[in-house]
C-alpha cells in the first residue's frame, strides 16, 4: 500500500497528532520514534478507523489505506483483548477455562487455521503456553501473542506499538529477528520510545515531537541525531522539580528490620510450579531489583508482598514487623505500601477522573469512594501540574492514552510517600520524556532513602544506581520451576 498523510490534524482527549505530509511507499517499512505523546495508539486508530475511546476527530486526508487490510499491536489492544476476555469469561473460578480464551484459542480466532496456528505458536515461543488462559500471562507472554494474533489476520501491514514492552533480553532479540523476517513479505510501522528498540533493518525513521511529525530520514542520518542528548537534558531539570514536590510532602514510617521476610517461598498451581525454595530478606535502606525471564514469578513475588496474590497466607511471610496471617487487614499492610504494575493498570477499570487517581493513592482504592482532605487534592494537583497533565483533571481515566494512564498510576503509588515502593515495570507505555522523569525522580528517591524500592525491568539501561542488590530467578530443572538467586553487597 501506499499510504499518504496531507495536511492532517488529530485530536483525541488528550493527544493531538499533526502531520504535514508523510508518503509511506509501498514495500516500505517504517521506524517511528515519538519524544512525547501517544503518537501508535493514534496512529493505529486512524489507519484501522477504530477507536478503544472514543471517535477520533480529525481533518486532513489519508489516501491508500484499506482499514481491513491493516492489523495494529499495542498495549491499548492489549488491554482492551484483556478486558473482554475478563468481561465474558467468569468460567475460571470453577476451575474451568474457555478454549477461546486460551493462547491457542486467541490466536486461531483470527485465522481458523489450526496449521497456522501452531506455526505461530512455535515461531513466537508460545507452544508451552498454548492452552494457558490469556488472561494469566505475564506482560511479555501475552504481548508475543498480541503479535502471533495480528500476523493470523494476514493483512499485509502491521503497526507494532511498542512491540518490545514487558519482553526479556532474550525475547527482543529473537523478536528483533522475526520482525526483520516479516518484513520481507509485509509492511511494517515500527513504533518506539527507546532509541535502542529501533530495529538496524528498519531503512526509514519518522521523528514525532509534542505529536507533531518533525521530520523523515534514514536511519543512518537517525543514528547521528542530536535528538536523544537535547530529551536527556530537558528531562534532568523536570527529575529535579518533581523531587523537590516529593520533599515538601515527605514522612517518615520506619520499620524495625527486616522489612519483609519470606521464608522457603512457593508458589503452584495444581499443573505447574512457579517457584519455589525462595528465601529472601528486606531490610531498611536496601534498594532491590528483581531479575528473570518472562513468566518466571517476578510479579508474582511481589504480589506475595503486597497481599494481592492468593497465596500469600499459605508462605511464611514477615512484614512490617508482624507475621501475615497473624490478624492483620490487607489494609494495614498496604498503608505502606505503593505498587505499579501492569496487573494494577489492568484492574484500575473505573472510570474516575485523573485527579481522582492520585488521590486514590492515599486510600490504596481502584477509585475514589470517600471525600479527600483539601490538602490531598492540593497535592494530587501538584502532581498533575508536574507531569504536564493539569489540563487532564476531570477527564475519566479509561479516556485517557494508555502511556497517560500509567503516569497518574506511578503518581498515584508515590504520593503518600510509603515505605515500600514496588515497581513492576513501571515504564510500561510511557513516551521517552516520561520515562526518563519516572527514571530520574527513582534514583533520586533512593539516593534520598524517601521510599524504598522493589524494581523490575527488563532493560539494562533502566538500571538505576542506587540498587545493588538483586533478586534473580533461574530455571531449576530438578524443581521443575525456578529458584532465586540472591546477590549484593554483604547482606545480614
Amino acid at each position: 500500500m501506499d499510504i499518504r498523510f496531507t495536511q492532517l490534524q488529530c485530536r483525541s482527549s488528550s493527544v493531538t497528532l499533526a502531520i504535514d505530509e508523510w508518503l509511506i511507499a509501498s514495500q516500505q517499512s517504517w521506524g517511528v520514534f515519538s519524544t512525547e505523546g501517544d503518537v501508535g495508539a493514534i496512529l493505529g486508530q486512524l489507519l484501522t478507523h477504530t477507536s478503544h475511546h472514543q471517535p477520533l476527530d480529525y481533518s486532513g486526508n489519508i489516501t491508500g489505506v484499506d482499514p481491513s487490510q491493516v492489523a495494529v499491536v499495542s498495549l491499548l489492544a492489549q488491554q482492551a483483548l484483556l478486558e473482554d476476555i475478563l468481561e465474558q469469561d467468569d468460567s475460571e473460578s470453577l476451575g474451568y477455562t474457555d478454549p477461546k480464551t486460551t493462547v491457542f484459542g486467541v490466536i486461531y480466532g483470527q485465522c481458523h487455521d489450526n496449521a497456522m496456528t501452531h506455526k505461530l505458536l512455535q515461531e513466537l515461543d508460545l507452544t508451552h503456553l498454548s492452552q494457558s488462559s490469556f488472561s494469566q500471562l505475564s506482560t511479555g507472554e501475552g504481548r508475543r501473542v498480541m503479535l502471533a494474533r495480528a500476523v493470523a489476520t494476514q493483512v499485509p501491514f502491521l503497526v507494532l506499538d511498542e512491540p518490545y514492552a514487558g519482553l526479556d533480553v532474550h525475547h527482543r532479540h529473537t523478536l528483533t529477528e522475526y520482525l526483520q523476517q516479516l518484513s520481507h513479505t509485509l509492511q511494517i510501522l515500527v513504533v518506539v520510545s527507546r532509541e535502542e528498540d529501533l530495529p538496524q533493518w528498519i531503512e526509514h525513521v519518522a521523528l514525532f515531537s509534542h505529536g507533531k511529525l518533525d521530520s523523515v530520514m534514514s536511519k543512518s542520518e537517525w543514528d547521528n541525531h542530536p535528538v536523544i542528548n537535547q530529551l536527556t537534558a530537558q528531562s534532568g531539570q523536570q527529575s529535579e522539580e518533581l523531587l523537590a514536590l516529593i520533599r515538601r510532602h515527605r514522612h517518615s514510617a520506619k520499620f524495625a528490620d527486616p522489612v519483609f521476610e519470606l521464608h522457603n517461598g512457593r508458589v503452584a498451581y495444581s499443573d505447574k510450579v512457579i517457584f519455589s525454595g525462595v528465601n529472601w530478606r528486606i531490610d531498611n535502606g536496601v534498594h532491590w531489583q528483581v531479575k528473570g525471564p518472562n513468566g518466571c514469578g517476578k510479579s508474582t513475588l511481589l504480589g506475595l508482598i503486597f497481599g494481592d496474590h492468593p497465596q500469600c497466607y499459605s508462605n511464611d511471610i514477615d512484614i512490617f514487623g508482624k507475621k501475615r496471617g497473624s490478624g492483620e487487614s490487607i489494609w494495614e499492610i498496604k498503608q505502606h505500601i505503593g505498587m505499579v504494575s501492569s496487573a494494577l493498570h489492568m484492574q484500575y477499570r473505573v472510570n474516575c477522573s485523573a485527579l481522582d487517581v492520585i488521590v486514590s493513592g492515599f486510600y490504596d482504592s481502584i477509585g475514589l469512594y470517600q471525600k479527600p482532605t483539601q490538602q490531598q487534592v492540593a497535592i494530587a494537583t501538584e502532581w498533575l501540574a508536574m507531569l504536564h497533565m493539569g489540563h487532564l483533571a476531570k477527564t475519566a481515566f479509561k479516556q485517557l492514552e494508555y502511556g497517560q494512564q500509567r503516569l497518574l498510576l506511578i503518581a498515584r503509588a508515590i504520593v503518600k510517600q510509603p515505605t515500600l515502593l514496588i515497581l513492576d515495570e513501571p515504564y510500561q507505555g510511557l513516551d521517552y520524556l516520561g520515562r526518563r522523569l519516572i527514571k530520574n525522580s527513582l534514583e533520586l528517591i533512593a539516593k534520598e532513602q524517601l521510599s524504598q524500592l522493589l524494581y523490575v525491568s527488563h532493560y539494562q539501561q533502566d538500571s538505576l544506581d542506587s540498587i545493588e542488590h538483586y533478586i534473580e530467578f533461574v530455571l531449576d530443572d530438578a524443581q521443575q520451576g525456578y529458584r532465586a538467586v540472591v546477590s549484593g553487597p554483604t547482606l545480614k
